[in-house]
């Protein structure tokens, strides 16, 4: 036993290198992966070219009963087992892309939660084999009422099929891996096709990047798309002198607001150009705080605007190795000013 190493240590990696695949395993497990991945873009590619009309009523359904107003409704989607997962991720993809959307498993359904159901909500029932006996009372339920269903399924002449106002058919593809049996290829199908569904009613909705920040305001994509106005300093915090300005004033200016530089301003307000730290250095004489700040300037300053994403004016920051740039308006008189240290503590990066 090596010196300093534990029985339950050489064990565990004893177990290590048992796992470790031959290259003749890891040829075929290779081989395994890649064909199940070609199966089910092969599914895919087939589905979207098999997509036609009733894909399109479904949006219309969709759209109807979500449209902005009082009576808008919601989209209940429901299914069983696996059917039910990927059903729980469709449901959360409407919502997060802006259409009020819930899960609603159908046994519990059976048991009371019929009644999260309105006549204003419209139902997407997914079942493969489209005969699911749990989903029968939630069929009921929406025919009783009037509730339209969409129901995704994989066989056109089945229950759901059938009952359903709309049926999206997905196309016939054998599950992947030797057995053919556990959902695979189906599956991949049917999340695809909610996919489908939330992005096209996105697009139909107008829905955009700053609505999506909005439903995300946490965690990465959150931070990806907050935008210049989100983190900019205003007001009296603007470092800005005239363009009659003295270098005296103009380095008590850059002293007192602390983001290392300051505006230019001319007598309509626009912004001329700006002088930094850099400009003082490069500047210095012993008549330095006499001169016009428009003899010592930058002219023609990088300036942004407050709707751009933060991220890239970022870029434009680290592109052009500076640490400070002026917002300004349709005038180009300034709005506020960021500091790269504004991004840092935002997480932008």
């Amino acid at each position: 036993m090596t010196a300093g190493v534990t029985p339950m240590q050489n064990a565990i990696q004893a177990l290590r290198s048992d796992a470790q695949a031959s290259p003749d395993q890891a040829a075929s497990d290779l081989a395994t992966g890649r064909a199940v991945l070609r199966a089910e873009a092969a599914a895919l590619s087939d589905m979207a070219e098999e997509l036609n009309g009733a894909f399109i009523s479904a949006l219309d359904i969709l759209m109807g009963v979500t449209a902005v107003g009082d009576r808008a409704g919601r989209i209940i989607v429901s299914g069983m087992g696996k059917s039910g997962h990927i059903g729980r991720k469709i449901a959360a993809t409407f919502a997060s892309t802006g259409t009020p959307a819930q899960f609603v498993h159908p046994g519990e359904a059976s048991h009371g939660d019929l009644g999260m159901i309105t006549e204003r909500d419209a139902v997407i029932a997914i079942s493969n084999s489209g005969e699911t006996h749990e989903l029968s009372d939630l069929i009921g339920h929406v025919k009783r009422f009037q509730i339209p269903m969409i129901g995704i399924t994989g066989r056109a002449g089945s229950t759901l099929a059938e009952a359903a106002n709309v049926a999206l058919i997905l196309p016939q593809h054998p599950e992947a891996g030797e057995i053919g049996l556990a959902p695979t290829t189906s599956t991949t199908m049917t999340l695809a096709m909610g996919d489908a569904l939330a992005v096209s009613l996105m697009a139909r909705k107008g829905f955009t990047a700053n609505d999506f920040r909005v439903l995300h305001p946490g965690g990465k994509l959150g931070r990806q798309l907050l935008k210049v106005a989100d983190l900019m300093h205003r007001g009296e915090n603007i470092p800005l002198v005239q363009q009659q300005a003295r270098m005296d004033e103009v380095v008590l200016t850059i002293t007192s607001k602390h983001f290392g530089c300051t505006g230019v301003v001319d007598d309509a307000g626009g912004l001329i150009g700006i002088v930094t730290d850099g400009d003082l250095r490069r500047h210095m004489s012993n008549n330095l705080a006499e001169q016009l700040v428009t003899k010592v300037m930058t002219a023609g300053p990088i300036m942004i605007t407050s709707t751009m994403i933060a991220a890239e004016a970022l870029n434009i920051m680290n592109d052009r190795k500076i640490t400070a740039m002026f917002v300004v308006d349709e005038a180009q008189k300034p709005v506020g000013i960021v500091h790269i240290h504004d991004f840092l503590r935002a997480g932008v990066a």
